[in-house]
């Protein structure tokens, strides 16, 4: 398959509980095998909770707004241009640290799976369950 464009318009939106996401580039979406792609939008209040990639490594970097983004137990306040990068395997979250909408680009490979995408959600487990209340 040889490259394609990827128009805003002609790509479709999901709505999350923590805010939206386009499948910029993914094997469905592009034939991508090595690297899936998703614009995302966390709203007010919202994040992307704890999570990880088991084999996947991820560029976080935020277009707009103020992201509190988690690496392990590590947290850094990033802003437009500012980006994280997760090794695979590495418990991570997202959350909106502004009043408005962030933005953010994530970029994963290799492509795993159907979609491209692997996550295991640890959320609900000690230690990420009670971090934020501490930091």
């Amino acid at each position: 398959m040889g490259g394609t464009f990827v128009l805003a318009d002609a790509t479709p939106e999901e709505t999350l509980d923590w805010g939206r996401l386009r499948w910029l580039s993914n094997p469905p979406a592009t034939g991508a095998k090595r690297l899936t792609v998703i614009d995302v939008t966390l709203t007010p209040g919202n994040g992307h909770d704890f999570h990880k990639h088991p084999d996947q490594e991820e560029v976080i970097l935020v277009v707009a707004g103020r992201v509190e983004q988690w690496v392990d137990r590590d947290k850094r306040l990033l802003g437009p241009g500012d980006a994280a990068f997760i090794p695979a395997g590495t418990v991570h979250a997202s959350f909106n640290a502004g009043d408005g909408e962030a933005r953010m680009a994530a970029i994963l490979g290799p492509c795993v799976g159907e979609i491209g995408y692997e996550i295991v959600d640890v959320a609900g487990e000690e230690p990420w369950n009670g971090l934020r209340a501490k930091a």
